[in-house]
């Protein structure tokens, strides 16, 4: 713990340079050729922009639109990409059924989904709920399957020889075994969760943060985009640290083992 503390200074004095050389390139309107801050705002500006957003009365249909659209996928992909990583790293069978169809899904980018996802569903609201889905499942679904592969199978074969049956083995050796590469990837599908959400809003939605910030570069609100994009770097990073967070909780022994 004490550790940790001392390096927060250091984090700290990261993130004032960062924000240092931000206001120092938009005022004097830094142009480098490849790269230029002639459009840029301040950090002044970003902030007059966010302060009119929080006091406004289309923050909370915004939030609530997304944070909706990103709960609902993740977890039905978390769900799916964890029994399906059980599945397939159990059963050579499934591994072969399953696994080479969803290796062929798995590259295809969220922008690509859009188009399918707006035919198949009735409602652009299941078509981002969707694509929310798919950004996620991959990453929850490949670290459970690393997670069961990499348990040692001579705890598999003492549990089988005390006469425990293959739920039983599951329950109590395989899935406390994986959990650590399961939160691993919970805690990474939520991200590209929210990655593939904005993507989606961009294009079909009506409320949202990404919504919000393709209207505020179409409107060439330039102080707004990037407030829109500040507000998906927190909720995506808090939404992440509150996984990890829970995935600290439930596997106790894990931390244990680090920290010795």
């Amino acid at each position: 713990m004490t550790r940790n503390l001392k390096r927060w200074p250091l984090r700290l004095a990261s993130l004032l340079a960062c924000l240092l050389f931000w206001q120092l390139a938009a005022s004097v309107k830094l142009d480098l050729g490849l790269l230029t801050f002639t459009y840029v705002p301040t950090p002044k500006a970003v902030l007059e922009a966010a302060w009119k957003l929080l006091t406004s009365s289309t923050l909370l249909a915004h939030l609530g639109s997304s944070l909706s659209r990103v709960f609902a996928g993740y977890a039905t992909a978390a769900l799916t990409g964890v029994a399906l990583g059980l599945l397939i790293g159990r059963s050579k069978w499934a591994e072969d059924t399953l696994l080479p169809p969803l290796e062929v899904l798995r590259p295809i980018p969220a922008v690509a989904w859009i188009p399918l996802a707006i035919l198949m569903f009735p409602s652009s609201e299941l078509s981002m709920v969707f694509i929310t889905f798919t950004g996620a499942l991959f990453p929850i679904l490949l670290n459970t399957v690393h997670g069961v592969e990499a348990v040692d199978p001579r705890l598999v074969a003492s549990a089988r020889s005390l006469g425990a049956g293959r739920w039983a083995i599951l329950r109590e050796v395989v899935l406390p075994g994986a959990l650590p590469s399961i939160v691993t990837g919970l805690a990474i599908g939520m991200g590209t969760s929210w990655f593939c959400l904005v993507t989606a809003e961009m294009i079909s939605g009506q409320f949202g943060i990404g919504y919000y910030t393709w209207e505020s570069y179409t409107l060439q609100n330039y102080p707004d985009i990037i407030v829109g994009m500040l507000l998906i770097g927190v909720l995506g990073m808090g939404s992440s640290a509150l996984v990890k967070r829970i995935g600290e909780l439930a596997t106790p022994w894990y931390r244990t083992r680090r920290a010795g």
